[in-house]
């Protein structure tokens, strides 16, 4: 598992580690059962503090996204089609904002708006 983290970046060192770790799973690049390096080898490999990797980790874990086994260590969850569809519907929600906020640049109507999605919505997706 390679997670990248921008010092830079005004997102959190943690939220960087959830998002790396929960797009790792959307992909199946991690598996379900498949298990995690524990918080200290991650923060260590990381050179960041144990308490954001915790963090990280306890929020995937509140998202359904993995499982902590007491004396085992920290597993990808179950595979759970509907948290997959959930996600999937957050992703298509934030790339609606942001064909929203273009359009409300371009001052374009709503309407014409609408005309675009419907188009390519019927399109070939192979062009």
């Amino acid at each position: 598992m390679k997670i990248i983290i921008k010092n830079g970046s005004p997102v959190p060192i943690y939220e960087q580690i959830r998002d790396a770790i929960r797009e790792e799973i959307l992909k199946e690049k991690l598996k379900a059962g498949e298990k995690l390096p524990s918080v200290r080898s991650l923060a260590r490999e990381l050179s960041i503090s144990i308490l954001t990797v915790k963090k990280a980790y306890d929020e995937l874990e509140k998202e359904g996204f993995i499982v902590s086994k007491q004396g085992l260590g920290t597993f990808v969850g179950e595979d759970d089609p509907k948290l997959r569809i959930e996600e999937k519907q957050k992703n298509l929600e934030e790339a609606l904002l942001d064909a929203i906020k273009i359009s409300k640049d371009l001052e374009m109507e709503k309407k014409d708006l609408i005309e675009i999605l419907e188009y390519l919505y019927e399109g070939d997706f192979n062009d």
